[in-house]
C-alpha cells in the first residue's frame, strides 16, 4: 500500500517526519516523501527513503504558478497511484487534497501544525489572505475519506467553531513525537559550566518571539543578571515573518546574544544549557519545547496555543503573557533566583514528555488514522530511528 508525504520544505520532512516515514516502511507501506528541493532531501534518500521534489515556492501568489504546481502533483498523483496522501501544514493540505480529489485518490491525511503565518501575521496580507484560504480549507478537507489530525486542543476547537471541516474527522495527536530516552541520556552526559547558559531555540520569525527574547536579555542586564544567552536557528527566507540577518547581526554586536545559527545536533546543545525560552505568538506544539522537557530543562513559554500543551504554569514550566519582554525577564530572573525551582520544573516537564510526547506514542496514534482510512498494512512494532 503507497502513501505519499507531502511538506512545504525537505527540512520538515527529514527532521520531523522522517521517523514516521521509516515506521511506515516496517509496518508494511511503500512510502514516497515529496517537498520543494533542497540539501536534505539526499539525507532522506541516504536512509532508504524515496524522495522526489517539487516545483513549489511557499510564498509564491503568482496564479500561473500555483496552477502549475497543482497540475504537477496532479500528474504525479496519477502517476504513483497512492491509497492515501498525508499533507503537512496548510499550504500542502490544500493543495495535496485538491490534486489528490482530482486524480481520484481515495483517502486524504492533513496534519495542520499551528495555523501559520496567514492567520497568525498582524500584516495586511495575512488579513487579506484569511477568507480566501479559510475557503480553500473547507473545499480541501471535507469528504468522508479525509482527515484532519490536529496537535492541541486549542485549534481543535478553533476548526469545530469556524466549521472548517466534519469534528468527526479531526484526530488530535500531539507533534510529530520525540525521542525521548535519547534526549534524556544526551543531557545527564553534559557537563555545565558555571555560567547560566539560556537557549532559544526556533526558526528566527518575529512571531516566535524572538525581538521580545532580546528585549528580555536587555532588562536583564541592565538589572545586573549576566546569562550566556543563545539563539539557535536560521531566517526562514520562505516565511514573510523572517528577521533579517542584519537584524540578528547587530543584536550579537551588542553582546546580547550568541547566534548559533542551524543546529543539527539539538540533543547535544540542550545538553549544554540551563534554561528553555520560547516566547511565540501561537504554535502547533513546538518540537523544540518537548525536546527540552526531555532533558529535563525549566522551560519558559508563552500562554498560546501549542505552547501551553506542553508547559502547565508552575508545574512543569512558567508561563507568560504573548508579545511580552518583561514577563520573559520575569521569568528568567525567578528561576536563576531560585535553583530548587527551576529543577522541580524540569524534572517535572521530563515526567511528563515521556508521558504525552514520546515519538513511540505519537506513531502509533498516527498509524491508527492510516489504518481508519485505509485498512491494516501489516503493521508492526514501531522501532526508533535516528
Amino acid at each position: 500500500m503507497k502513501v505519499i508525504l507531502f511538506a512545504n520544505t525537505d527540512w520538515y520532512l527529514y527532521n520531523f517526519r522522517r521517523t514516521l516515514a521509516m515506521s511506515l516502511l516496517r509496518a508494511g507501506y511503500d512510502v514516497l516523501m515529496i517537498s520543494p528541493d533542497g540539501p536534505y532531501g539526499s539525507k532522506l534518500r541516504d536512509l532508504g527513503l524515496r524522495w522526489e521534489s517539487l516545483p513549489m515556492q511557499r510564498r509564491s501568489l503568482n496564479v500561473l504558478r500555483e496552477l502549475t504546481l497543482l497540475m504537477h502533483l496532479f500528474r504525479l498523483l496519477q502517476r504513483e497511484q497512492p491509497a492515501l496522501v498525508h499533507g503537512f501544514t496548510i499550504k500542502c493540505a490544500v493543495y495535496g487534497s485538491l490534486a489528490a480529489k482530482m486524480a481520484s485518490i481515495p483517502a486524504r491525511i492533513n496534519a495542520v501544525a499551528g495555523m501559520g503565518y496567514v492567520f497568525t501575521s498582524r500584516q495586511l496580507k495575512a488579513r487579506m489572505l484569511r477568507p480566501v484560504v479559510r475557503g480553500l480549507l473547507r473545499l480541501a478537507l471535507g469528504g468522508e475519506q479525509a482527515r484532519l489530525i490536529l496537535q492541541n486542543s486549542d485549534d481543535v476547537k478553533l476548526f469545530r467553531q469556524a466549521a472548517l471541516v466534519d469534528p468527526s474527522h479531526i484526530r488530535l495527536i500531539r507533534g510529530s513525537g520525540v525521542d525521548c530516552t535519547s534526549f534524556a541520556v544526551a543531557s545527564a552526559r553534559q557537563p555545565r559550566d558555571g555560567s547560566t547558559r539560556v537557549l532559544l531555540a526556533s526558526r528566527i520569525l518575529w512571531d516566535k518571539g524572538v525581538g521580545e527574547y532580546v528585549a528580555a536579555l536587555r532588562q536583564l542586564r541592565a538589572q545586573g543578571y549576566t546569562v550566556h544567552a543563545m539563539l539557535a536557528g536560521a531566517p526562514d527566507p520562505g516565511n514573510p515573518a523572517a528577521v533579517p540577518e542584519q537584524i540578528i547581526q547587530g543584536w550579537v554586536d551588542e553582546g546580547l546574544v550568541t547566534w548559533l545559527g542551524h543546529v543539527d545536533d539539538m540533543m547535544a546543545l540542550l545538553g549544554s544549557v540551563d534554561i528553555v525560552v520560547l516566547p511565540s505568538y501561537r504554535e502547533g506544539l513546538p518540537k523544540s519545547l518537548v525536546e527540552a522537557a526531555a532533558c529535563g530543562l525549566p522551560l519558559v513559554t508563552t500562554d498560546v496555543p501549542g505552547c501551553r500543551e506542553v508547559v502547565s504554569d508552575g508545574i512543569d514550566g512558567l508561563l507568560v503573557p504573548v508579545r511580552d519582554s518583561e514577563a520573559i525577564a520575569q521569568a528568567i530572573r525567578r528561576l536563576l533566583d531560585d535553583p530548587a525551582l527551576a529543577r522541580r520544573l524540569g524534572e517535572a516537564a521530563r515526567i511528563k514528555a515521556q508521558t504525552y510526547f514520546d515519538e513511540r506514542i505519537v506513531i502509533e496514534r498516527t498509524l491508527a488514522v492510516y489504518a481508519e482510512l485505509c485498512g491494516p498494512c501489516q503493521v508492526g512494532r514501531v522501532r526508533r530511528y535516528g
